[in-house]
C-alpha cells in the first residue's frame, strides 16, 4: 500500500453495503462501470476498456447535449483480482505518455462485516494539482460516484440475494 502524502493526495473511503464481488465486478464490467462512473445527470461510455497492466482505460462524457466528448484517457497500472485497482490519465494504453498529467488512482477493496470497504487514494504530482483537484470537486464528484456505485450495487444485491 502507498503511503498518503497529506500534501499531494486525496483520499475518499465509503462502506458499501454488497459483497466486494458486486464492487469488483461493477468496476470491472464496462457495461456496468459506465452506469455509475459519472455523476448524474451526466452519462458515461467506455470506449475502450482493457482491465490489465497497460491496458486502456478510456471514457466519454455526454451532458446536457447529448454529445459524448473525452472524459478520462489513461490506462490500467494494476488490477489485483477482487482487491486493487491502480490507473492513472498521465499514462495512455500501452504504457505511452500522456499529454497532461494529472493524477494516478489506487482503489482498494476489502471485507467489511457491513460489505465492502471501497477506498480511493488519488495521487497527484504535485501540491497545486492536489489543490485544483479538491477545489474543482473532488469530494463532491467522487463522493457523488461512490454513492452510485453503492446505490447500484446494492440494489442488485436486492435483487438476486445469491
Amino acid at each position: 500500500m502507498t503511503a498518503i502524502d497529506p500534501d499531494r493526495d486525496l483520499t475518499i473511503s465509503r462502506v458499501i453495503r454488497a459483497p466486494r464481488a458486486a464492487v469488483w465486478d461493477a468496476w470491472t464490467d464496462p457495461s456496468k462501470f459506465e452506469k455509475w462512473w459519472i455523476p448524474a445527470p451526466a452519462l458515461c461510455r467506455v470506449d475502450a476498456w482493457d482491465p490489465k497492466p497497460g491496458g486502456a482505460f478510456r471514457t466519454l462524457i455526454s451532458e446536457s447535449d447529448g454529445q459524448y466528448e473525452p472524459h478520462i484517457d489513461g490506462c490500467f497500472l494494476a488490477v489485483d483480482d477482487g482487491e486493487r485497482i491502480v490507473f492513472t490519465n498521465s499514462l495512455v494504453e500501452g504504457w505511452r505518455h500522456a499529454p497532461q498529467l494529472f493524477m494516478t488512482a489506487v482503489i482498494t477493496f476489502t471485507d467489511h462485516p457491513d460489505g465492502t470497504d471501497y477506498r480511493a487514494h488519488v495521487m497527484h504530482r504535485n501540491v497545486e494539482d492536489r489543490k485544483m483537484h479538491e477545489e474543482l470537486g473532488f469530494y463532491d464528484g467522487w463522493g457523488t460516484v461512490i454513492g452510485q456505485l453503492a446505490e447500484f450495487v446494492e440494489a442488485q444485491v436486492v435483487r438476486d440475494p445469491t
